[in-house]
């Protein structure tokens, strides 16, 4: 279980992100975009390199989403999750895999031998999480020297002209309104958005693009050709998590190689931003 102590973990988050997950864990995208958003997080990471019968993890695995195609690809999976409620819904989705150990633990406690894991993950994570470099490198002393880690945090929209940026800092605003009200709030505001404005802008997006319009720098563009039901999850991401880190892209390159790694390579298309290093 986490340690109440724990200095590097928000409890309030960790509660938020259960809740989330029990609500939406369950539903899951179809099978083509489910896929689909796999090899966008998953495209420059080198399956093909790992030994035969690799052990890793997946810190912050959430419900499982990620580790439901990984599973497949290794010998050994550590699904590690500071919240029970989140943990319960990945066993249930992954109770196909039986090569798969799930950990209730945060992530400066999981509970592999540091220098064990011949690969690891962490998506969507570490930036809710109050020290974000200190976790990477708890992160990284689990990997054994030369193995792949793959990290996804949120950018700071360096890419982005000024527009863009604007609109999200009233979306930040929003955020921090909607975080602090209790979750059945949080979660019906956030519904309401996901219909009154990620389903609509999104669709915009959809059409324009349909008849040769560029559409990168579109808000809410990389929604066009998702479900409902991932907007909604997403929404609830986005809106209702009171502690939200954003950094650039040599920030992360920065934090990477303080936290061991080396070789460090990023994708270049959304989502931004997913780097891979390997532990020196």
């Amino acid at each position: 279980m986490p340690k109440e102590n724990d200095k590097n973990i928000d409890h309030q988050v960790v509660e938020h992100f259960g809740r989330e997950w029990s609500d939406y864990g369950s539903h899951t995208p179809s099978k083509q975009e489910h896929e689909r958003i796999f090899d966008e997080y998953f495209s420059i990471f080198p399956f093909q390199k790992l030994p035969q019968d690799a052990e890793g993890f997946d810190a912050g695995c959430g419900s499982g989403r990620w580790a439901d195609f990984v599973a497949q690809k290794c010998g050994k999976l550590h699904c590690v999750d500071a919240s029970p409620e989140a943990l319960d819904v990945a066993r249930q989705l992954l109770a196909c895999h039986g090569n798969v150990e799930f950990h209730n633990a945060p992530v400066s406690d999981m509970p592999m031998a540091d220098g064990s894991q011949d690969f690891g993950y962490s998506l969507g994570v570490l930036h809710h999480i109050p020290d974000t470099q200190s976790a990477l490198q708890d992160c990284v002393r689990k990997l054994k020297p030369g193995a792949p880690f793959l990290l996804y945090l949120y950018y700071r929209f360096e890419n982005r002209p000024g527009w863009f940026v604007a609109i999200w800092q009233i979306s930040d605003a929003l955020r921090r309104v909607v975080s602090g009200l209790p979750y059945p709030l949080r979660r019906a505001v956030s519904d309401l958005f996901a219909v009154a404005i990620y389903w609509p802008v999104a669709r915009i997006a959809r059409f324009v693009e349909k008849f040769g319009g560029e559409v990168s720098n579109f808000p809410l563009s990389g929604y066009r050709d998702a479900d409902f039901r991932t907007m909604r999850n997403d929404a609830l991401d986005r809106f209702g998590t009171r502690l939200e880190q954003r950094f650039t892209r040599p920030e992360i390159t920065r934090m990477m190689k303080s936290a061991g790694l080396k070789d460090i390579c990023f994708r270049d298309e959304p989502p931004y931003w997913v780097a891979l290093g390997y532990r020196s």
